[in-house]
């Protein structure tokens, strides 16, 4: 067994797994498994720099993440960054501090690797249970992979489309107007359209959702009283049941939703546009599976992720 620390710092948020992991036997046991809200992200889709605000509070919770490796022996590192970071231009200035916080070099994965690591995390535990090809969607504050396969990745894709950035572009409103989200719907077609000519998403057979914004609406749909990643995770909701949870979060003012208690606070004020991007992708995959001559009547939301890609990667 080899103790390893994965980091994925996107968006909105930072996570850390520190997990012992046995490529032998494909076992991977967490010790800590932990999300912090930072906004890395802020304004970077206006602006196209990091604000020196979210870098401090990013690289405060790297520290953090530091001392948790000390303490638990941990033998390798491996962060990675996403959206956020490949889009700004002073990224160096957050690749050097957290070369200093963290002691290793950060890197700022592409697209299609990003898709690769969330496909492995996700399929590694659903695979043995549920049939593919699998179409994995990894829906984040800045960016949304899509990747498609049964063993491995056959075709994949990230969009520029994403819970903070369609936010800050278009979602100003409390709830937002319906002009509001008729221009971020476009914004997610337009994407979804460019998608679908890289990836045959009339494949699909489990389609499964990824992150904070799905594991959210998941929670939403079940009613949950608190945030229960065990119920979320490996959940099997009907298409019709995701779209309704969508749809309802979407129209949901920030009152309401502050007081849904699966709610983190860091993310009230994104989880609209997640919900939108969400039902758009999920509604977009049935409509082509349906065009293929196939249906799609369920969709599975996964608490394994890029981590757990991150965490494998470093025992390969």
């Amino acid at each position: 067994m080899t103790r390893v620390a994965a980091i994925d710092c996107g968006t909105n948020s930072i996570r850390l797994l520190v997990a012992d992991v046995d490529p032998a036997s494909g076992t991977l046991v967490d010790h800590v498994r932990r999300a912090d809200v930072v906004r890395l992200g802020q304004g970077v889709d206006r602006t196209g720099r990091l604000a020196p605000e979210a870098l401090e509070r990013t690289l405060a919770m790297a520290r953090e993440y530091h001392a948790t490796c000390q303490e638990l022996g941990v033998e390798a590192v491996r962060f990675v960054a996403t959206s956020a970071t490949r889009d700004a231009q002073n990224r160096d200035v957050f690749v050097d501090g957290v070369r200093a916080a963290l002691g290793v070099e950060p890197e700022v994965v592409d697209g299609e690797e990003e898709a690769r690591l969330s496909f492995r995390g996700a399929t590694g535990v659903l695979a043995a249970r549920l049939p593919g090809p699998f179409l994995v969607v990894d829906l984040g504050g800045g960016s949304t992979e899509l990747v498609l396969g049964t063993q491995a990745p056959d075709a994949a894709v990230s969009m520029d489309v994403g819970s903070v950035r369609l936010t800050e572009r278009h979602l100003h409103d409390d709830p937002p107007t319906a002009a509001q989200v008729e221009a971020a719907t476009a914004d997610v077609r337009t994407a979804l359209d460019a998608a679908a000519a890289v990836v045959p998403l009339g494949r699909t057979v489990t389609l499964v959702g990824l992150a904070g914004s799905v594991t959210t609406l998941t929670a939403h749909a079940l009613g949950l009283p608190a945030y229960q990643r065990e119920r979320i995770d490996g959940a099997v909701l009907t298409v019709d049941e995701v779209l309704a949870s969508c749809t309802d979060m979407l129209a949901a003012s920030r009152e309401r939703r502050a007081a849904m208690p699966y709610l983190h606070p860091g993310r009230v004020d994104v989880i609209g546009a997640g919900a939108l991007v969400w039902h758009e992708v999920v509604a977009r995959v049935r409509a082509e599976v349906a065009a293929s001559g196939g249906e799609l009547t369920y969709v599975v939301t996964s608490e394994h992720d890029i981590l757990d890609g991150i965490a494998w990667s470093l025992t390969a």
